[in-house]
C-alpha cells in the first residue's frame, strides 16, 4: 500500500501579481504568497507605498518587485500585465467602498465603486488569464470578494452589487478557463480590521451590529485571510474552481 501525500502549499518558482497589495487584506496576501516562495509583484496606485512594501518583503529574504498600477484604468492595466507577465497567480484585492442609503446613492459614488470593484476586477482577471493562456500556463486567480455578495446590509447596496458581480463573473470565467487548467475562485471575508473599515468600527452602533452577526464573536483580522488565500493559490486546492470561500466567522450560517 502506498500512502497519499498532502499537496504542497509552497509556491516556489511561481510568479504572483497582488493588486491592492500594499495595505489591508492585500498586504496580508503579498506576505502570504512571498513567504510561501512566490515571486510577488506588488501592485497599487501609490508608488511610495509600493516601494515600502517591496522593501519590507525583501528584508525578510523573500522575492518581491513592485509596480504602480490602477486597475480602474483598463487599457493601461492590460498593457502592464502583458509587459510584466505571464503570471501563475493573481490575487485581486483592489477595492473601495462608498456607503449610503440606497435611495441616497449618488451617481459619482456608484461609478467609483463599480469602476474599481467590478469593472477593474473583471478586466484585470481577463488580462492575467489571457497571459496564462498565451503562455500555456496553468494558474490560480483569486478575487477578494465579500460576504456582502451573499447577504444584504444597511447602507451597502452599491457595495453588495459590486461584489455580487465579482461572484458572477468569477464563476463564469471558471467554467470557460477550466479546460486551460486555470482556476478562478473568490474569498469572501466578513468585516476585517483594516484602514478601509475604520469608519465603520468607529461607530458604536455598527460595531454592535457586526459583532451580533459574527458567530465566532469577533471581527476578522488580516491574518485570518492569509491562510485561505494561500490555500486557493496553491496546489492544495487543485480541484477547486468556481467557488466562494466564505471567511465570515459564521455570519452567513443563518
Amino acid at each position: 500500500m502506498t500512502l497519499p501525500r498532502t499537496p504542497s502549499f509552497r509556491l516556489d518558482g511561481r510568479k504572483a501579481l497582488v493588486a491592492g497589495g500594499t495595505s489591508g487584506i492585500g498586504l496580508g496576501c503579498s506576505v502570504a504568497l512571498a513567504e510561501a516562495g512566490a515571486e510577488v509583484r506588488v501592485a497599487a496606485r501609490r508608488e511610495a507605498q509600493v516601494m515600502q512594501t517591496v522593501d519590507l518583503l525583501r528584508e525578510q529574504g523573500w522575492k518581491a518587485e513592485g509596480v504602480v498600477l490602477d486597475v480602474a484604468d483598463q487599457e493601461r492595466t492590460a498593457q502592464q500585465v502583458r509587459e510584466l507577465g505571464p503570471f501563475d497567480i493573481l490575487v485581486n484585492s483592489a477595492g473601495t467602498a462608498r456607503h449610503s442609503l440606497a435611495v441616497e446613492t449618488e451617481t459619482a459614488d456608484y461609478d467609483a465603486v463599480m469602476d474599481l470593484n467590478l469593472r477593474g476586477a473583471y478586466f484585470l482577471t481577463q488580462a492575467v488569464a489571457q497571459g496564462m493562456i498565451d503562455a500555456g500556463r496553468r494558474g490560480s486567480i483569486v478575487n477578494i470578494s465579500s460576504q456582502m455578495a451573499h447577504v444584504g446590509g444597511m447602507e451597502r447596496a452599491v457595495y453588495c452589487a459590486s461584489k455580487s458581480g465579482v461572484e458572477g463573473f468569477s464563476k463564469a470565467m471558471a467554467i470557460e478557463l477550466g479546460q486551460k487548467g486555470i482556476r478562478v475562485n473568490t474569498v469572501c471575508p466578513t468585516f476585517v480590521r483594516t484602514p478601509l473599515t475604520k469608519p465603520t468600527f468607529d461607530d458604536p452602533d455598527k460595531i454592535r451590529w457586526i459583532e451580533s452577526k459574527i458567530k465566532l464573536g469577533r471581527v476578522a483580522e488580516i491574518e485570518d485571510l492569509m491562510g485561505p488565500v494561500l490555500f486557493l493559490a496553491s496546489d492544495a486546492s487543485a480541484m477547486i474552481t468556481g467557488t466562494s470561500l466564505l471567511v465570515d466567522g459564521g455570519w452567513t450560517a443563518d
